[in-house]
């Protein structure tokens, strides 16, 4: 037979995804609320695959349980592995909450898993049992992202209170994108600045990043309050971090369509202009203006961009990850002057090339330059496009390492997942701090290999 006829066959399949599944980031939401473990209603193979992401970024321990999905249950169902799994989680950790994600195999098999709920609960002998939600999660539909977005949702429409009577407070819900644990920790010290109750969901900086254990602790101190969830039908407003989620399945939806509580959506608070937009509407909810000491910082960030803009400006860039992230980063980019060669993205989605040009003021009225805009992409293919478009640096999650060594070109690590360096997970990206240590993180990796490719060394840049 004659090989001349044939060529290589085109690629229908990701080559290293530029995203994770759905149940990882529904289990993360869900080990974000206080005295909660989170189920896997699959296999044991995908709570060890989330349990192994997540150790080697947080560096601690996770414990994920499972209903153990075998050859017999993909043909009868799950319903006996569910409540067998249900019963030992009750009986092993002794949590408040337990969060039910389903896995792709739950899912094709068409295991009903809300009716399985309703009749485990109507179980009288099931006595006193922790609250149960259920996030659907299937990997075939979303990222991590929106399994992260799905598990928030679920566990407001399970836990938040349904009294008809409910008094209205000036409360603030700050519902939180996947960000690290530091930035969950920046998040609180803005709340508490404006002197207002608030419920921040989810919380994962203390179960995620704690201290020394003389014991191990099955499930960690830290979370959101179950009594936070229950009053956040008496806020004065909700706020939402990110736009990339189901305009009509998510938690901040739900509160305006039941409650009646005005809903905010803003990009991630990752440069001067998103985070001045954050701070209106925080100012706007409470009704107080922004507390001195995010007015001194955000002078400090100016200065920093003062002084760090010669080092960046007209520099080129690889930019990737989950779409709030990369949005949120492009638009900072695009005040210090750095243009994104390639803005990429894992997640399916008509939005992200708008708000990435919508993101780029700078880039469109003075440089002139065009950004390839890549979604439901791979790092194989953003390879491809990256070898021809001379980048300076990349700015993404270990995930790219690869890529930037094949070009030999630095990575700015920042995201998730953080697997090669230690700290990842306390790595600072929002509000006018999180900005700067991007800033600084991005001139200092320029410096060194300017440094590093000089003849001789050099101690003044």
């Amino acid at each position: 037979m004659n090989n001349e006829h044939f060529s290589e066959p085109a690629f229908v399949s990701a080559r290293n995804a530029c995203k994770l599944c759905s149940p990882l980031g529904a289990c993360f939401a869900m080990h974000g609320i206080e005295g909660c473990i989170s189920l896997i209603h699959g296999s044991q193979g995908c709570a060890t695959y989330i349990r192994r992401y997540g150790i080697s970024h947080f560096r601690e321990p996770i414990d994920i349980a499972s209903s153990n999905f075998v050859e017999a249950t993909a043909i009868f169902g799950g319903r006996n592995n569910l409540f067998r799994a249900l019963d030992n989680v009750t009986q092993q950790y002794q949590p408040q909450v337990i969060g039910i994600a389903s896995t792709c195999l739950s899912e094709t098999i068409g295991d009903d898993v809300s009716m399985y709920l309703r009749e485990y609960l109507s179980d009288a002998k099931n006595g006193c049992r922790p609250i149960i939600f259920y996030a659907s999660t299937p990997s075939y539909r979303g990222t991590h992202i929106d399994g992260f977005h799905e598990a928030i949702y679920a566990a407001v429409c399970c836990m938040v209170q349904k009294n008809n009577n409910v008094t209205k407070t000036n409360r603030i819900n700050l519902i939180s994108n996947f960000v690290s644990v530091e930035d969950i920790r920046a998040l609180h010290s803005i709340l508490q600045s404006y002197q207002v109750p608030y419920t921040l969901l989810p919380d994962y900086s203390e179960t995620f990043d704690g201290g020394t254990w003389e014991e191990y602790q099955k499930i960690p101190e830290g979370g959101t309050p179950v009594s936070g969830i229950a009053a956040m039908s008496e806020a004065a407003g909700t706020l939402y971090l990110g736009k990339a989620l189901n305009p009509e399945r998510n938690a901040a939806y739900y509160m305006s369509e039941h409650f009646h509580i005005p809903a905010e959506y803003v990009d991630l608070p990752i440069g001067i202009g998103n985070t001045d937009r954050f701070f209106d509407v925080l100012n706007g909810m409470t009704g107080s203006p922004m507390p001195d000491i995010w007015t001194k910082q955000r002078s400090r960030l100016i200065d920093a961009y003062f002084d760090g803009h010669k080092y960046c400006a007209g520099k080129r860039a690889i930019l990737y990850g989950d779409e709030d992230f990369v949005v949120a980063m492009a638009s900072f980019l695009d005040e210090i002057g750095v243009i994104p060669v390639i803005a990429a993205t894992g997640a399916a989605g008509e939005s992200f090339s708008r708000r990435i040009k919508e993101s780029q003021k700078n880039i469109q009225q003075h440089l002139h330059t065009e950004t390839k805009i890549m979604s439901d992409t791979d790092f194989a293919t953003i390879m491809e496009s990256a070898a021809e478009l001379e980048a300076d640096f990349a700015l993404g999650s270990s995930k790219g390492f690869y890529l930037t060594r094949q070009l030999g070109i630095p990575l700015v690590r920042c995201g998730f997942p953080i697997h090669d360096r230690i700290g990842g997970h306390r790595i600072l990206h929002l509000g006018y701090n999180g900005t700067l240590n991007l800033f600084e993180r991005i001139c200092n990796a320029l410096m060194e290999a300017k440094q590093n490719a000089a003849p001789s060394g050099w101690t003044y840049i």
